[in-house]
């Protein structure tokens, strides 16, 4: 369930446990400063202490750049939030390869899993869901997002969008702090978790019940909980765009003091 965040995603638990303030904010020094503040990225000057946006190389803020433009394009699109999570069914469909075989079994039979996405509508608009699909579903989702053109699809109703918003946050770290990658993380382990209720496996054994999306009151719950979490993340979203343009607009003064008055 959880090892997800640990393994699709690559920030390693231990940074986790470092803070760090925003860029832009200012903190007093202390003779006790925990190691990490002697790094590369912080600069001390006159008893306090503050991220140093000078380090930064051209090819950081392009990656910055392109995160920021991806969240905003994604924000300003209207949720949708007809997927019932389907995608981790079509990451079954038709296949004996069934990714967490050994640690959750299917909570249906191969048959019944066929069916039900035989009857519904795949359209899952996120490509790192997509490109996990069977041969035999891929075929079937409506849309067709790829990595050159997934500005194109992300929508703010995307539960795997929405969790992408830790990964977007743990990239510009530590620049846009350690509270605001708190909460980024917090809201991925809720949706993670909704992500996999839903799901055909039975996760009974780990305390979670399903969220039977093959049935319309399963759809229904789905749906309402997807709605609130999208919710979450619409104004995390906007934290962590307001965020980057403090950093933009930092190195923006150091680079040419002169054009801001």
């Amino acid at each position: 369930m959880h090892d997800f965040l640990f393994s699709y995603y690559s920030f390693p638990a231990g940074k986790l446990e470092q803070w760090h303030p925003a860029v832009g904010e200012v903190l007093t020094t202390a003779e006790d400063l925990p190691h990490h503040f002697s790094q590369k990225h912080y600069r001390h000057q006159n008893g306090t202490v503050a991220l140093n946006p000078d380090i930064l190389r051209p090819k950081d803020l392009e990656r910055f750049r392109f995160a920021r433009r991806l969240l905003e394009v994604t924000a300003s699109r209207p949720p949708n939030f007809g997927c019932h999570g389907l995608h981790e069914w079509a990451m079954v469909y038709q296949s004996d390869d069934i990714r967490h075989r050994e640690r959750a079994p299917l909570r249906l039979s191969p048959q019944e899993i066929k069916e039900f996405v035989d009857s519904s509508t795949l359209a899952c608009s996120h490509f790192d869901a997509v490109r996990f699909f069977t041969p035999a579903a891929a075929p079937r989702n409506r849309l067709q997002p790829t990595l050159l053109t997934r500005e194109e699809f992300e929508q703010p109703g995307c539960v795997h969008a929405n969790m992408d918003l830790y990964k977007w946050t743990f990239k510009a770290m530590p620049w846009l702090g350690s509270d605001l990658l708190r909460q980024t993380f917090f809201l991925a382990l809720e949706l993670r978790e909704l992500d996999m209720r839903a799901s055909p496996y039975e996760l009974s054994d780990y305390g979670y019940a399903a969220i039977p999306i093959e049935t319309s009151g399963g759809r229904a719950q789905y749906e309402e909980i997807q709605q609130k979490l999208a919710n979450k993340a619409a104004a995390l979203r906007v934290k962590v765009m307001e965020t980057l343009d403090v950093l933009f607009n930092q190195v923006t003064i150091s680079t040419h003091p002169n054009s801001i008055t």
